[in-house]
C-alpha cells in the first residue's frame, strides 16, 4: 500500500488530505474550547473545503498531463463525494462531543433508535448519502471528460458503479431496514386499547 501512494501523487493526496482533515479539524477544537479562540477555530474549520479544492485539481490535472485513469482517481471523487456528504455532519458531531466532554456544553443527541424519529434519522442520512454519490459521480463525469481513450473511462465507470452499489446499500440497510423494523415493532391500534 505504501509503494502504491509513492507512486501515484493522487493516492498520496487522498491520504494528505484525510490526515489534513482531522488534523484541521482537532486544531479548530482546541482553538475554540481550550484556547478560547473561536475566529481561529472558524477560519480552520474553512479551511477544509480548501483540501477538497486542491484535490479536485490535482486529480483532474493529474488526467489533463495525461496520466492514465487508475483507482486513484476514482477513489479521489469518492472521497470528494464523501466529503461534501458527510463533512459537516462530521464536523458538528465531533463539536458537540468535545464542548460537552470539555467545555461543560449539552449531551449531544443520541440517534433515535425506535419508530418515526428513527426512521426521519435514516432518511435524513441516506439524503446525505445521494449527495455524496452525486457530487461522486460528477467528479468522476468530468474525469471522463478529460480521460483522452474509451478503456479510461471504463476505469472511471467502474467507481461510479461502486458508488452506485454504496448508494443501494445504504438504501436497503439504512431507511429501508429502519421502515420495516420500527414499523414492525409498532404496537397495532386494536392491541393498544
Amino acid at each position: 500500500m505504501i509503494d502504491a501512494i509513492r507512486e501515484n501523487p493522487v493516492a498520496a493526496l487522498v491520504v494528505a488530505c484525510e490526515i489534513a482533515f482531522w488534523v484541521f479539524l482537532a486544531a479548530a477544537v482546541v482553538a475554540r474550547y481550550a484556547l478560547h479562540l473561536r475566529r481561529t477555530s472558524t477560519v480552520l474549520l474553512l479551511c477544509e473545503p480548501l483540501l477538497e479544492v486542491v484535490l479536485l485539481v490535482a486529480t483532474v490535472g493529474d488526467l489533463l498531463r495525461g496520466a492514465e485513469p487508475t483507482w486513484t482517481h476514482g477513489l479521489a471523487a469518492l472521497y470528494l463525494g464523501f466529503t461534501v456528504g458527510f463533512g459537516k455532519l462530521t464536523v458538528h458531531k465531533v463539536d458537540a462531543w468535545v464542548a460537552f466532554r470539555f467545555a461543560g456544553g449539552p449531551a449531544p443527541v443520541p440517534r433515535p433508535r425506535e419508530g418515526a424519529p428513527a426512521r426521519r434519522y435514516e432518511w435524513r442520512l441516506w439524503g446525505r448519502v445521494v449527495v455524496a454519490w452525486l457530487v461522486s459521480c460528477g467528479v468522476l463525469g468530468v474525469l471522463m471528460l478529460v480521460a483522452t481513450e474509451p478503456a479510461q473511462r471504463e476505469v472511471l465507470l467502474g467507481w461510479a458503479g461502486r458508488a452506485t452499489l454504496v448508494l443501494v446499500g445504504w438504501l436497503v440497510f439504512g431507511p429501508a431496514w429502519s421502515e420495516l423494523s420500527t414499523r414492525a415493532r409498532q404496537p397495532s391500534v386494536s392491541a393498544r386499547s
